[in-house]
């Protein structure tokens, strides 16, 4: 039997031939699996990168730690040199004083004989 081609266009096209593939709903078994190995290996791969991070991220931050920790040794140091200068200083003043006051008679309650004001005198007219 031998059809004309007006009969084929009239024909309704068949599913294997003339419509595109359709999408299958599910995947199947080897998809899956490959698309799960993919993913394993996206994750060990992201797994590994926030561990470098994490690493340098520690390093710089014990580097600054150990520079923090050495300025605090240095300023400890100068606060100590620095209260044991105030320290020698006040006594140094203290002796001062005392020995002024000793010189002035004792009259100005020990700080220079003056009374730590301006002496002002005046003249009767």
């Amino acid at each position: 039997m031998v059809r004309s081609t007006a009969t084929l266009a009239a024909l309704p096209p068949s599913d294997a031939a003339a419509a595109p593939p359709a999408r299958k709903r599910g995947r199947s078994a080897g998809d899956k699996e490959q698309n799960r190995l993919k993913r394993l290996l996206r994750n060990r791969v992201s797994a590994q990168q926030a561990r470098e991070r994490k690493k340098a991220y520690m390093t710089e931050l014990e580097a600054k730690a150990k520079d923090l920790e050495l300025r605090n040794a240095e300023l400890e140091q100068r606060v100590s040199t620095l209260q044991n200068e105030n320290n020698t200083l006040r006594q140094i003043l203290k002796n001062t004083t005392a020995h002024a006051g000793k010189r002035s008679g004792g009259g100005g309650g020990g700080k220079g004989g003056d009374g730590g004001g301006k002496k002002h005198h005046f003249t009767k007219s």
